[in-house]
C-alpha cells in the first residue's frame, strides 16, 4: 500500500509522448514507423495498467527466507513481441551471457537497488524486499522504457533515433523510482504533481547514476539518457537538469522545450499537463541544490528529497509550492538553521518557487 493509500493507475515512460508524436509525423518512414508502433504499445500498456489497477495486480513478495539486503532480479526477453513477462533468461546470482542487453538490464536493476538501500535503508522498491523483474527486447524497434507498476520493460529502439534503453543506467533507476514513488507519495500523474512524480524519477536515476560512478555533484553531467540518442541526433540527452532546455536540438526532433524556471512555466493539454516538460522546474532546483550543498548528492540533497518523498506529508496532489517547503522543513530538521537550509531556499527562488 501507500503513504495516501491506493494506487494511481500510473503508466510510466521515459520517452515523452511529445518526442513520438513529433517523430510519428517524420517523412522518413525509418523514423515515423518505429514512432508510431510505440505510440501504439504505449496506448495498450497504459489501457492495460488501468485495467490492472481496476481488477487488482497479484501482490509481489520476496522470496521465502530471501535476504532482504539483496537484490532478487530477473530478466526475461520478450523476443520482440508485446508478450510480457516473455523467457526467463537471467536471475539472481547468474552468470553473464553473450547478450548485452540482459546484462545491462541486470547490473542497472541492482544499482538501482544498491543506492536505495545503501544511502537510505530502502529494501527495494517497496521497502520489502520487491523482486526486481524486467523484460528486455520489446516489441519491434520499441523507442521507449517503462514501469507498468509490477516490472520494468525496455525496447531495443530504432537505431534511428534511439539507441538500446538499457545503455543509460539512469533510465534504469529513472523508471524503477516510478515504483518507490508508487508505493511513497503516490503523487497524481497530471500538472504540477505529475511533474514532481517525473521529476523524482530524475533526481533518483541522476543519482543512482553518480552513485555507480562515483561522481560528486560537481563532477556530474546531470544529463538523463545520455548514450542513447543515436549519433544521427544532434543532442545530448533525453533532458539536462543542469541546464532544462538545451539536452537537444534536432531537425527531426525538435528542440527541447523543457522551462528552468517558473517565468517559462508550459501550460499544455498534452502529456498530462506537460508532466515531462515542467518537470525541468524542479530537476532544476535540485541541480542547484546539490551543487551548493556539494560533496556526492545523494547524501545531502538526495536525503532531503528522499526523506520529503517517504515522509507521509507529501499529498498525491502537491504542487512544486508544497513540495519545496517540504524540503525546507526537512533541510531544517537535519541540518538546523545553517548553509544546508540557505542552499534549499535559495535553490526554489532561482526557479521561481515559493516555499512557505
Amino acid at each position: 500500500m501507500t503513504t495516501n493509500g491506493g494506487f494511481q493507475p500510473v503508466f510510466c515512460t521515459i520517452v515523452p509522448p511529445h518526442v513520438l508524436d513529433k517523430l510519428a509525423r517524420a517523412e522518413d518512414p525509418a523514423l515515423s514507423g518505429p514512432a508510431r508502433r510505440s505510440l501504439e504499445h504505449d496506448a495498450f500498456q497504459r489501457t492495460k495498467r488501468r485495467l490492472t489497477t481496476v481488477i487488482g495486480a497479484p501482490a509481489v513478495a520476496p522470496p521465502a527466507g530471501a535476504d532482504a539486503d539483496q537484490p532478487h532480479r530477473t530478466i526475461y526477453d520478450a523476443r520482440h513481441t508485446q508478450d510480457l513477462p516473455g523467457t526467463k533468461v537471467r536471475e539472481e546470482g547468474s552468470e553473464p551471457g553473450s547478450d548485452a542487453t540482459v546484462n545491462r538490464a541486470y547490473a542497472g536493476l541492482g544499482a538501482t537497488f544498491e543506492l536505495y538501500l545503501k544511502a537510505y535503508g530502502r529494501h527495494s522498491i517497496d521497502d520489502n524486499g520487491m523482486p526486481l523483474d524486467a523484460t528486455v527486447h520489446f516489441g519491434e524497434g520499441y523507442d521507449n522504457a517503462f514501469w507498468n507498476g509490477e516490472q520494468m520493460v525496455f525496447g531495443d529502439g530504432d537505431n534511428e533515433i534511439f539507441l538500446d534503453f538499457t545503455i543509460p543506467v539512469d533510465v534504469i533507476g529513472h523508471e524503477l523510482t516510478h515504483g518507490v514513488t508508487q508505493y511513497t507519495a503516490n503523487l497524481d500523474y497530471h500538472g504540477q504533481s505529475g511533474a514532481l512524480n517525473e521529476s523524482l524519477s530524475d533526481v533518483f536515476g541522476s543519482l543512482i547514476k553518480q552513485y555507480t560512478l562515483g561522481q560528486t555533484a560537481s563532477e556530474a553531467d546531470w544529463l538523463i539518457g545520455a548514450g542513447l540518442l543515436a549519433p544521427r541526433v544532434t543532442g545530448t540527452a533525453l533532458r539536462s537538469m543542469k541546464a532544462p532546455g538545451t539536452a537537444y536540438d534536432d531537425d527531426v526532433l525538435g528542440k527541447d522545450p523543457q522551462p528552468a524556471t517558473m517565468d517559462d512555466y508550459v501550460r499544455t493539454g498534452r502529456d498530462n499537463g506537460g508532466v515531462h516538460i515542467n518537470s525541468g522546474i524542479p530537476n532544476h532546483a535540485f541541480y542547484l541544490a546539490a551543487t551548493a550543498l556539494g560533496g556526492y548528492a545523494w547524501e545531502k540533497a538526495g536525503q532531503i528529497w528522499y526523506d520529503v518523498l517517504t515522509g507521509g506529508e507529501l499529498k498525491e496532489d502537491a504542487l512544486f509550492t508544497d513540495f519545496a517547503t517540504l524540503t525546507v522543513k526537512a533541510t531544517r530538521e537535519r541540518h538546523g538553521a545553517g548553509d544546508e537550509l540557505e542552499a534549499v531556499q535559495k535553490a526554489w527562488e532561482q526557479v521561481g518557487v515559493r516555499t512557505l
